[in-house]
């Protein structure tokens, strides 16, 4: 059966056990009767990504205008209607700027998390700068937002085979948690080999990693979690994986987007390549309608809540 026609049948699919690289059992149910799936917002604006970094740079961030805070309101205001608790993983470099905004998004009852501070990848990063970025964003971050920061995401997904050493500087720094790996093929970044769900990194007796949420079909994961997969695929399709992933292996699925994905009026970049403009732009308008009905379909809840409960 190709992908395309599970999709079609996916009312019909039957429950199985939980897959063996679970960290512990699946989260607590919600009435439903399914797991209740992590919603996440990784907070950067338009300038900030990475695939504007060869055009951008990071000198001219503060001479660029910033639409981050207006856009924050937008997804505060939508999940705040659908009664959405979430976690926004931060950049310290926004923080710095607009801790007000900071301090709304925790004041909501949403949990507060590292981006680190300038949206570095870590495999631009060696162990000590990795370390420095990581303690100066968290105590940042924890100064302005008034609460401990329990939790990371490297920008661009950036801890993969080659720097699994980060995962244990994250430990060390006072990190529970990190959501840093997508087990999956891709140009930028993946780490296909990794487990589909939380798990406890080697050498690592505190901090769970819990990866981007994929669906295993065939021989391969297919990304469902998010981000331009799920401004580039039919909504149908997302609504599948995920239940899919709920019903099928009994876990909670972790999803996010960015600000700048609901903002339409954001400014064009010009000089970059069709494959990055696709990236980018690609049903921007159609966003915020999508997430509308994800917001429906399912029930949604903070990381450290879903998943600092298993341990």
């Amino acid at each position: 059966m190709t992908l395309l026609a599970e999709v079609a049948a996916r009312d019909a699919e039957p429950r199985s056990t939980v897959t063996a690289d679970a960290l512990a059992s699946p989260p607590r149910a919600a009435a439903s009767g399914h797991p209740v799936n992590a919603m996440t917002v990784d907070v950067e604006d338009y300038f900030q990504v990475s695939a504007f970094e060869r055009h951008i740079s990071r000198s001219d961030w503060d001479r660029l205008p910033c639409r981050v805070e207006a856009n924050v309101e937008r997804i505060l205001a939508l999940f705040a209607e659908f009664d959405i608790h979430a976690t926004f993983f931060t950049l310290g470099w926004i923080a710095e700027r607009y801790p007000a905004m900071v301090r709304r998004i925790v004041a909501a009852g949403h949990e507060l998390a590292s981006h680190g501070y300038a949206h570095i990848r870590v495999t631009e990063l060696d162990e000590s700068g990795f370390r420095a970025d990581v303690t100066r964003t968290k105590a940042l971050l924890e100064d302005v937002g008034g609460v401990a920061v329990r939790g990371y995401r490297a920008p661009s997904y950036s801890i993969g085979r080659s720097n699994l050493w980060a995962l244990r500087v994250l430990e060390e720094t006072g990190h529970r948690y990190s959501s840093s790996i997508y087990p999956i093929h891709h140009d930028l970044y993946g780490m296909p080999e990794a487990p589909r769900f939380a798990f406890r990194p080697d050498h690592c007796a505190s901090l769970v990693e819990v990866p981007v949420t994929t669906i295993a079909f065939g021989e391969r994961k297919w990304p469902c979690g998010g981000g331009g997969y799920f401004r580039l695929f039919p909504y149908a399709y997302s609504r599948w994986a995920l239940r899919r992933v709920n019903r099928r292996d009994g876990q909670a699925a972790v999803f996010y987007f960015h600000p700048w994905e609901v903002d339409t009026g954001q400014p064009k970049q010009l000089g970059i390549g069709l494959k990055t403009r696709v990236r980018h732009y690609l049903n921007l308008a159609r966003m915020e309608g999508r997430l509308r009905a994800l917001a429906a379909d399912f029930r949604w809840s903070r990381m450290d809540r879903i998943f600092l409960s298993q341990q």
